[in-house]
């Protein structure tokens, strides 16, 4: 059985499952939904239709579900659905959704935020990933799998990262970044791979090594970026990670693509 502390004020409505822990002096709004072994350490504010997975610890001073930071919205239903087994730390802040960005705001499952970062409306961020110090997210802002975002760095509205991406400290994101990517710098550049989190996790040698040979392909300076991203599974036709980068270029991006300098 999960403890709640005497000084915590858990509003009408709210579902709370026996297994949770809240500490000290938390408010829980009235259409809050904790799972079990979900702990609340102190001082932290949920609001809205907010879920939170089994197993997520939320830091002291947290502030998850309040109002979107747009001045479109208007008190709309919208949701936040945040994953299993999650680190939120101290001062971290999530935004629901916008109706003008599909009403729900998702975190997956295993994510560790760290102090600060910020998560702003419709943003729909995948597992695994880490937000280091103060990491800011626009709204609308995609992540995939095992994405990492250093800190102080900022990603603007509607920017895609593809998964296994890394985005090193105090960088400035305003366009996608494919899948594998490394992207740093004040206006964020590619310089090239993240073969160290690849090898960390396990791909073949072989992937690895054509997946190097793609990119040198599709930033080179034969022809157009189109023409090449357009041949690009044509001339890697066998490697996963170069068809996870194809799938990648080949959708609806409303930023263009993050290129080397």
């Amino acid at each position: 059985m999960g403890t709640i502390h005497q000084t915590a004020i858990i509003e009408d409505g709210a579902s709370v499952d026996p297994g949770a822990n809240i500490g000290p002096f938390c408010v829980i709004g009235p259409e809050v939904r904790l799972g079990v072994n979900v702990t609340l350490k102190s001082h932290v504010a949920i609001s809205g239709k907010t879920t939170i997975g089994a197993g997520t610890t939320i830091f002291p001073f947290a502030s998850i579900g309040h109002p979107p930071q747009d001045l479109k919205f208007q008190g709309e239903k919208s949701e936040l659905l945040i994953g299993d087994n999650c680190t939120i730390r101290e001062h971290v802040t999530i935004n629901p959704g916008t109706e003008s960005g599909g009403m729900v705001t998702r975190v997956g499952n295993n994510c560790l935020l760290m102090v600060g970062a910020h998560v702003a409306h419709d943003c729909l961020i995948g597992n695994d990933v880490i937000l280091v110090n103060n990491a800011t997210l626009g709204g609308h802002v995609e992540l995939g799998d095992f994405v990492i975002i250093g800190g102080l760095s900022a990603v603007h509205q509607f920017v895609r990262i593809g998964q296994h991406a890394m985005i090193g400290g105090a960088s400035g994101v305003e366009t996608d970044v494919i899948p594998f990517g490394s992207a740093t710098g004040n206006r964020a550049v590619l310089n090239g791979l993240n073969l160290t989190g690849m090898k960390r996790r396990d791909f073949a040698r072989d992937d690895i090594h054509a997946l190097r040979n793609a990119y040198k392909y599709l930033f080179s300076e034969y022809g157009t970026f189109a023409d090449r991203a357009k041949d690009l599974i044509r001339e890697f036709p066998d490697a996963p990670s170069v068809a996870t980068v194809d799938k990648f270029i080949s959708e609806e991006t409303k930023r263009g693509f993050c290129q080397p300098k």
